[in-house]
């Protein structure tokens, strides 16, 4: 995992889960950006914090999470396995 932190890019990156072929980006806090630092208006610019993950690295993770997931649900269901 690396956090990239906040970075600008397209309206086509500026979504919550973009898939490449070995990297995975995860967006949160995405936010259209309206000027530039001088304050100059723009447009089709977005900002947003960027983590990145190896592909099998983010599949590891969601996998972690969901067994996670699975054991609060069974315990809330007071399900014993």
């Amino acid at each position: 995992m690396k956090d990239m932190g906040i970075v600008r890019g397209s309206p086509e990156m500026a979504q919550p889960l973009v898939v490449g072929t070995d990297t995975v980006f995860v967006h949160t806090d995405i936010e259209p950006v309206t000027e530039d630092q001088n304050g100059n208006p723009i447009e089709n610019e977005f900002q947003y914090h960027e983590i990145q993950y190896e592909k099998d690295e983010f599949i590891k993770l969601l996998a972690e999470q969901t067994a996670e997931n699975n054991g609060l649900m069974n315990t809330i269901l007071g399900v014993t396995e």
